[in-house]
């Protein structure tokens, strides 16, 4: 970590650096641990100096992490693309009958497991469409199976979306269906779905989706039952500055309140094979500012992902020094992003991460 001294003496640099590009205001509340507004939100989206916002998150990044930098040995594993969502943005969502709908199996998907035996694997993370005809027994199967197929393995599993479906098909409580999942193997929850808090990004793109006030409330329920999630954000297609603004505000919020997530993850919008096609994505630059005013902003989460997958790997590289402290991890198989058209690869080893962050001075 850090010396004390050392940041103090890159303190007064930021403020210089900061006051020349009418951040001064702002480097000082990040400095002194104060936080910062949605107005200074807006400032930092809207500064023409994105190199100057990098300092000032790399700045909080390694006031909370100094050098270090977070991976995991993962697996994915998408149980399901059959959604009746209908999402605008989404190209890996399928109906029955359409070419390539499927549902593994619990056997196949703890057979996906089972074959990352040879490897460090830590962590599965499970998330699909939503499909109301899955019976609910199904979801604590596919639980079981997994963690017979690897008892060690930690399952992050089910986003907000999946957990309302997963409610209402049990026709149970949410905190009732919670407890049943965490006993047949549930370890934490993944942050998906979220979107954009905004209704009227809801109404355009995913109007058949939870709100986001009833994502936040599944949140609430979900750390009640003593479960840590993570959180994302879509951004990068129809959204404005002020509503990923608001949608920051409202995620620190609530983790005033229940301290219960461990990760944000921004999510770029890949528009290849959806509906949105015409809309284009963001840029790399558009990328690393998203991490470095999550990071500025969310003062009470402890990590910001670059998640490679979504990124070139040099930008999530650079991204290590705008903000980010973790990369994710293996992934081994990843359906969702790739069917939307991400050209990075399916699966790295352990020491491809560790050099890819070597590499990056971390």
């Amino acid at each position: 970590m850090l010396a004390s001294s050392a940041l103090s003496g890159t303190a007064d640099a930021l403020l210089d650096l900061a006051r020349a590009h009418d951040l001064g205001d702002i480097a000082a509340k990040v400095i002194a641990r104060e936080r910062l507004s949605r107005d200074d939100g807006v400032r930092l989206y809207r500064s023409p100096h994105l190199h100057t916002v990098g300092a000032l998150a790399n700045y909080a990044r390694e006031r909370l992490h100094g050098d270090l930098a977070y991976f995991n040995v993962n697996q994915h594993v998408n149980y399901t693309n059959l959604c009746n969502k209908l999402c605008r943005f989404c190209a890996f969502q399928r109906l029955p009958g359409q070419a390539g709908a499927y549902v593994l199996s619990p056997e196949e998907a703890a057979a996906k497991v089972h074959a990352q035996l040879g490897e460090p694997v830590t962590e599965v993370h499970m998330v699909a469409g939503v499909w109301p005809k899955i019976p609910y027994d199904y979801y604590l199967d596919l639980l079981r199976a997994v963690k017979a197929a690897r008892p060690s393995i930690h399952i992050k599993a089910f986003t907000m979306v999946e957990l309302d479906q997963i409610a209402k098909v049990a026709k149970k409580p949410l905190a009732l269906v919670l407890e049943e999942l965490k006993a047949a193997g549930l370890g934490s929850v993944p942050g998906g779905g979220a979107e954009v808090f905004s209704e009227r990004v809801r109404a355009a793109t995913y109007h058949l989706k939870i709100s986001g006030d009833e994502w936040l409330a599944i949140a609430r329920t979900v750390h009640a039952a003593g479960l840590r999630s993570n959180c994302t954000m879509l951004h990068g297609h129809i959204e404005t500055i002020e509503e990923r603004v608001e949608h920051l505000d409202r995620l620190r919020l609530l983790q005033d309140e229940t301290h219960g997530f461990q990760t944000y993850i921004p999510l770029s919008f890949h528009p290849e094979n959806s509906e949105m096609s015409d809309v284009p994505g963001p840029t790399a630059l558009d990328e690393l500012r998203e991490i470095a005013v999550a990071r500025l902003l969310l003062d009470n989460i402890a990590h910001i992902k670059a998640y490679w997958i979504l990124m070139d790997i040099p930008i999530a590289q650079l991204a290590l020094s705008y903000g980010a402290d973790d990369v994710d991890g293996t992934v081994v198989e990843e359906h969702i992003y790739h069917d939307a058209g991400a050209t990075t690869p399916q699966q790295v080893q352990r020491a491809e991460l560790v050099q890819w962050i070597r590499d990056a001075g971390r």
